[in-house]
């Protein structure tokens, strides 16, 4: 991924891009059933759900992303770890 999709675009270096801003405001939301979170990725970010994960598991290793919103990265990376330690 480029610096530009990182998030050193038109918000400068150091700060999280739009489309950045937009994956952790759809992780903020409850989703009301199954494809209802799916099609908003697609209409609202024009992302597939595959690309939207990786998307959102980059920015959860991300200190501005933490920075950002720090209640629901904390809450992510402690749903990310608890899988990886049922593996």
């Amino acid at each position: 991924m480029s610096p530009d999709e990182r998030g050193t675009g038109p918000g400068g270096p150091g700060t999280l891009s739009e489309q950045d801003r937009a994956v952790l405001a759809l992780e903020r939301r409850a989703w009301p059933g199954p494809g209802a979170k799916e099609r908003a990725i697609r209409e609202r970010l024009g992302l597939t759900p595959t690309r939207y994960y990786q998307v959102l598991n980059a920015l959860l290793d991300d200190p501005r992303a933490l920075e950002h919103d720090p209640l629901t990265v904390g809450r992510l990376r402690r749903v990310r770890d608890a899988r990886r330690e049922r593996r």
